[in-house]
């Protein structure tokens, strides 16, 4: 048995999981009631990702896949993870698998960072009642802040699932602090076409794949 399989997080991912499903069934039925002009201004691939994520989608959990959420806890274990960076922790369920990984590799820290105090405070409440605070940083407010200091060295693993025009920019101030061989999962990846080419670039920093169609897994060099 692992952390993610057992009470009480096994329970709580899937409560979760359902209600992210009922929340972003609604907001796709909000979305595809809007002209095309519209819907791209309430896109999270928009430059005004403020006003998408606090606004619009604020009440929607934006989750990872099921498939994708297990992918992360299994990578976290087998690359035997101790520290963590996740931008874009909503109301974290990958933030969840992310920190079973930790405490089954024997201990370390997942740093979050969420900007919708709402979401925040919903995040660290699930987190505690999973049994998993001691493991989890969640750090409030714009990420191109909060992720400026305080970082572990070395980092060993990082989610992008947040503003997908932020994924470069945010890669930018992790970047010095990944490892060799770390790892940078980035969520609906095809949305930051800037982000694909930084880590495709040929005789770049990273070797890069993507994975299950809208996820691109990179290794730093």
């Amino acid at each position: 048995m692992t952390t993610l399989t057992s009470p009480p997080l096994a329970p709580l991912l899937e409560r979760l999981f359902a209600d992210a499903e009922r929340t972003e069934t609604a907001f796709r039925r909000e979305m595809d009631q809007l002209s095309p002009a519209d819907r791209a201004g309430r896109s999270g691939r928009s430059e005004d990702y403020k006003t998408f994520y606090m606004t619009h989608a604020k009440n929607v959990h934006l989750a990872v896949s099921r498939e994708t959420a297990r992918f992360l806890y299994m990578l976290g274990r087998s690359c035997k993870a101790r520290s963590i960076v996740e931008f874009g922790t909503s109301f974290a369920v990958s933030t969840l698998h992310l920190a079973a990984a930790v405490k089954d590799n024997g201990g370390g820290r997942v740093i979050g960072t969420e900007f919708e105090p709402a979401k925040v405070a919903r995040a660290r409440a699930t987190i505690a009642e999973a049994g998993l605070a001691e493991f989890v940083d969640i750090r409030e407010g714009d990420a191109l802040e909060t992720l400026a200091r305080d970082l572990p060295d070395p980092i060993d693993l990082v989610l992008l699932d947040g503003a997908k025009a932020l994924y470069p920019r945010v890669l930018a101030l992790l970047e010095p602090r990944l490892r060799a061989g770390g790892l940078v999962v980035a969520d609906n990846a095809d949305m930051s076409p800037d982000f694909l080419t930084v880590v495709r670039a040929p005789g770049g920093a990273y070797l890069s794949v993507p994975f299950g169609g809208d996820v691109e897994v990179s290794m730093k060099v």
